[in-house]
């Protein structure tokens, strides 16, 4: 079996075995700790420029199937586990974790320590590494992780986003759907704006009654109004917010036109937007397992996020209302406008995989848009 190795830019290098597809890939290292939705996390937009571990240690037990994409293919740069299954074991299975990657040219390394790297990424922070299977010298792979690019600054972005306007019509189709959203009648039209969304984010908006037209987050103030929405929604997305100046132009064109909604990259372009800051978290919020609390409620929702970056807190303008807090790390994961129809979260209510605590907010928008 063919060796393969992943070096840090702190000098660190793991070495175990190869699997999916040969080459070498750069990106950030961070972790997962989900227990089960490994397809949906690799098929992820917001993993674009990131090599993701998974901190659960027996990986691909049930295989890969269409239903539970949430893209057209595997976006990360690279996949890290303890032990890969190689002979899935479930019905809906059509292909293994081993050969989807290796059709979609994604590299995996397997037999490493993952929580010897995992504590490491939490001590150190996430840092670039390198994955290669086909350079194997320790100096070599430790000098290019120094000098490969940082996520910070980049926009990732235009490299996820659909190169031009579609419509989506599609709730849920699959048995094993969860009814946490029953069908409404299709009764309003949404413009969703995609800077790298999750397809369940889009099934859920079908299932609440929107009629969806999605645009590339490359698009203007103009060309989202041109399309006569009755509410607009800000997509998940990968990297840092602060490259993203002309999507900030455009939010700032929409504010105050129709009912907004925004989820993770959304919401921090949001607050971007309208005079908050952000900041790089030292490891980020990927799981789907991380506890917030609601104060309108005063409940705790059980939450599935994958984000980098967030915004301070302190930085909130007067008319923006913190709505949901992180209790991991006091992290803000939630605001709403205190006078106008706008409103966003960090996390990510859509799950797919993940819990359902949060589904309430797609109905809310729902009802924001009258």
């Amino acid at each position: 079996m063919a060796l393969a190795k992943l070096a840090l830019e702190d000098g660190t290098v793991l070495t175990g075995r190869a699997f999916g597809a040969e080459g070498e890939r750069f990106g950030e290292v961070v972790f997962n700790t989900s227990m089960t939705g490994y397809q949906e996390v690799l098929t992820d937009p917001s993993y674009k420029g990131q090599i993701v571990t998974m901190t659960y240690p027996h990986i691909g037990n049930y295989g890969v199937n269409p239903e539970d994409a949430e893209s057209g293919r595997p976006q990360v740069e690279g996949f890290v586990v303890r032990e890969l299954s190689r002979e899935p074991s479930n019905f809906r299975a059509e292909s293994s974790l081993d050969v989807y990657l290796k059709q979609h040219g994604i590299i995996g390394l397997e037999g490493v320590d993952t929580r010897a790297l995992v504590r490491r990424i939490r001590i150190r922070g996430a840092m670039t590494g390198v994955l290669s299977t086909t350079d194997l010298d320790d100096a070599s792979l430790v000098h290019k992780a120094r000098t490969a690019p940082s996520i910070v600054g980049r926009d990732l972005v235009r490299e996820v986003l659909p190169s031009r306007p579609f419509r989506w019509a599609e709730g849920y189709v699959s048995r094993f759907a969860s009814e946490m959203l029953p069908a409404r009648p299709l009764d309003c039209h949404v413009v969703a704006l995609d800077f790298g969304m999750k397809w369940n984010i889009l099934r859920c908006l079908v299932q609440v009654g929107c009629q969806v037209t999605v645009l590339p987050g490359t698009a203007t103030a103009e060309e989202v109004l041109s399309h006569k929405p009755d509410g607009i929604f800000l997509s998940n997305g990968p990297g840092d917010p602060e490259a993203l100046g002309y999507a900030l132009e455009t939010i700032r064109g929409l504010v105050g036109k129709k009912p907004i909604f925004g989820i993770c990259l959304g919401h921090q372009l949001l607050g971007l937007a309208l005079g908050a800051r952000s900041f790089k978290l030292k490891f980020g919020h990927r799981g789907a397992n991380q506890p917030v609390l609601n104060y309108q409620t005063n409940r705790v929702e059980i939450t599935t996020q994958n984000h980098g970056f967030a915004l301070e807190l302190n930085s909130l303008p007067r008319f923006l209302e913190p709505t949901h807090i992180n209790l991991n790390d006091q992290t803000l994961e939630g605001f709403r406008h205190r006078s106008e129809p706008l409103f966003c979260v960090q996390y990510h209510p859509e799950a797919s995989a993940g819990p359902h605590d949060s589904s309430y907010l797609f109905e809310q928008f729902r009802q924001l848009i009258g």
